[in-house]
């Protein structure tokens, strides 16, 4: 399975190539490229088993995928928790407001933290998050203004949007059907909204608030939040 969820991957590098983003995009991120061999040893490491719970984020962060190749990947939790550590590129294009360093970089990616953290607490180990879970993104490209602030795809321009979802979309639905899980969970609703668009009934969608720190809701304790959503759903019980 786990080299089946890498050809996948692999395709949608290959369907992603030369892809153009014009103003006010000054920068894009491709971390499965750059940092393929962290995400390939994240998917050898955790891609097996089907009938889990896939939990969907959107797209890389800039201290979390950038630098990693994980989806969500804050470095502290990829490193230590998941006891993955390889070697990361550059990107072609590399933003001077936001360098990749992979696994030497300082800052804390919060979403990250709290969804690893979350999964950390409630589960132990990351064998045991994994045995029940997984998570991937639905895309993979970082895209960068010329501030370094990022830009979330839904706000790119119509014709640049279409081939990226298209590409995406396809690399979703080879995903799910080697991973054939019993629910995906969109984190915030973007996620879920692609994830309806493109799965349609053929498999449970629900959502969980995204722990982004832009999020007034997030900021209040994200992890109870979080269980009490998916409780709801009847997903990950005890």
């Amino acid at each position: 399975m786990s080299e089946a969820l890498i050809e996948v991957t692999e395709g949608l590098v290959r369907a992603l190539d030369g892809m153009s983003f014009a103003d006010p995009v000054a920068a894009v991120y491709q971390p499965l490229d750059y940092a393929r061999a962290p995400h390939h040893a994240y998917l050898r490491a955790f891609g097996e088993g089907r009938g889990r719970v896939v939990f969907l984020g959107m797209n890389p962060g800039p201290y979390g995928m950038a630098q990693t190749g994980v989806p969500f990947g804050e470095v502290a939790a990829v490193r230590d928790w998941m006891g993955i550590e390889e070697a990361v590129g550059t990107p072609r294009d590399e933003h001077p407001k936001r360098p990749v360093l992979g696994f030497q970089h300082p800052r804390s990616e919060v979403s990250g933290r709290r969804l690893w953290g979350w999964a950390a607490e409630r589960f132990g180990t990351a064998e045991a998050f994994f045995e029940r879970a997984f998570v991937v993104n639905y895309c993979p490209l970082l895209f960068l203004e010329p501030t370094g602030r990022n830009r979330v795809p839904e706000k790119l321009p119509v014709a640049e949007r279409r081939p990226l979802f298209e590409a995406c979309d396809n690399a979703l639905r080879a995903m799910i059907d080697v991973l054939a899980p019993s629910a995906v969970v969109g984190v915030g609703a973007f996620a879920r909204k692609r994830a309806e668009k493109v799965l349609g009934d053929r498999v449970a969608i629900g959502q969980v608030l995204h722990p982004s720190p832009a999020s007034p809701r997030a900021n209040r304790g994200w992890a109870a939040q979080a269980d009490a959503e998916l409780a709801a759903q009847g997903l990950l019980s005890s």
